[in-house]
């Protein structure tokens, strides 16, 4: 399955976004005409897909490590929640 012109759009969005000033939420709504929520739901699903890695691996695996070290946080945070319930 090909990209599609939102799926390069964002994955551009993503490698530009570190020389951009200013909020990213509010540049996903004027730049890509995106809610915040929806923006991720489609970044989450574009990074795991293999296309999207062929066609820019740098970005793509830059941003499995962030979503994978953001997971790995929040199982930490819960695992030390649970063991100060017990």
């Amino acid at each position: 399955m090909e990209l599609s012109a939102r799926d390069l759009a964002i994955l551009s969005f993503e490698q530009s976004l570190w020389t951009e000033a200013g909020p990213k939420e509010e540049a996903i709504a004027s730049e890509l005409g995106l809610t915040v929520t929806r923006y991720y739901e489609l970044l989450n699903n574009l990074i795991d897909r293999p296309e999207a890695e062929a066609h820019d691996p740098m970005v793509v695996r830059r941003l499995r490590r962030m979503r994978d070290q953001r997971r790995q946080s929040r199982q930490d945070l819960l695992a030390k929640a649970s063991e100060e319930l017990s």
